[in-house]
């Protein structure tokens, strides 16, 4: 007992203690951005559906090409100029949130990001005319549960993954162009193509992108710091999801 060192080991126990700190708030920063993630999915979940039914919903018929029972709000959001601006509207907030968010506060950074996924809703409302409701739903469940398990694989691997997000970045640049000369095309082969290579590329960003938010959070982070973090985890988590989601539903989706 002579050899017993007392502040070594009060030394020990102040380090327990900060670090059952810093776990706490790892899982309560995680827990935020969860939330704002998943209320931002609801969102454009509720949004999309609310516009498919004002646009005619039941009444909407697909036949030989054409879309007929359409409203004069559906009529606009479908075949009209609104969506292209939609797009580019939606797709100037996402790039103005992350390069402004350092200079936000963290509810502007985070009503910026719901009112993108509600834009988003509206203009995602478009799959309830491709897909049946029903091949919807269960798609979005196996995506709810993919995404799930690899975003917990990327928050539990003591892997690093940044080579391999590197490397998926520089697919998703590929994933697009192949994408666009698609539109053109119009190959069945292609477009199976990009639907697998899109969902493998979306679930390594899915556990990629867990492990850089995770690693983001510091616990000397003020709230507006803290914040601002929260909601750029969440709008990259969130754009997994959905084009996960998507890509998914472009293989496993009944089409109407």
């Amino acid at each position: 007992m002579s050899d017993f060192d007392r502040n070594y080991a009060t030394a020990r126990a102040g380090y327990r203690a900060d670090q059952v700190a810093i776990d706490a708030g790892l899982r309560a920063y995680m827990i935020r951005v969860y939330n704002y993630m998943a209320a931002g999915v609801a969102l454009t979940g509720v949004v999309s559906w609310l516009t498919y039914q004002i646009a005619g919903g039941d009444a909407i018929q697909v036949a030989g090409g054409q879309i007929i029972g359409l409203t004069p709000f559906g009529a606009a959001i479908f075949g009209g100029p609104l969506m292209i601006a939609l797009f580019l509207g939606t797709l100037g907030l996402v790039f103005f949130i992350s390069y402004r968010i350092n200079r936000l506060q963290a509810s502007t950074a985070l009503a910026l990001f719901m009112l993108y996924a509600g834009l988003l809703g509206v203009m995602l409302s478009s799959v309830f005319l491709a897909y049946t409701g029903a091949s919807i739903t269960r798609v979005f469940f196996i995506s709810a549960a993919s995404f799930g398990a690899l975003s917990l694989y990327g928050y539990t691997t003591r892997r690093d993954l940044s080579p391999v997000g590197s490397f998926l970045i520089m697919g998703l640049f590929g994933l697009v162009i192949a994408m666009l000369v698609q539109l053109w095309l119009q190959s069945p082969g292609l477009n199976f193509a990009i639907s697998v290579i899109g969902v493998l590329i979306f679930a390594g960003l899915t556990a990629w992108d867990t492990q850089r938010i995770k690693e983001m959070y510091s616990p000397m982070d003020d709230g507006t710091v803290g914040g601002r973090k929260a909601v750029m985890g969440a709008l990259s988590l969130y754009l997994d999801f959905i084009n996960l989601f998507l890509m998914l539903l472009r293989l496993m989706g009944d089409r109407r």
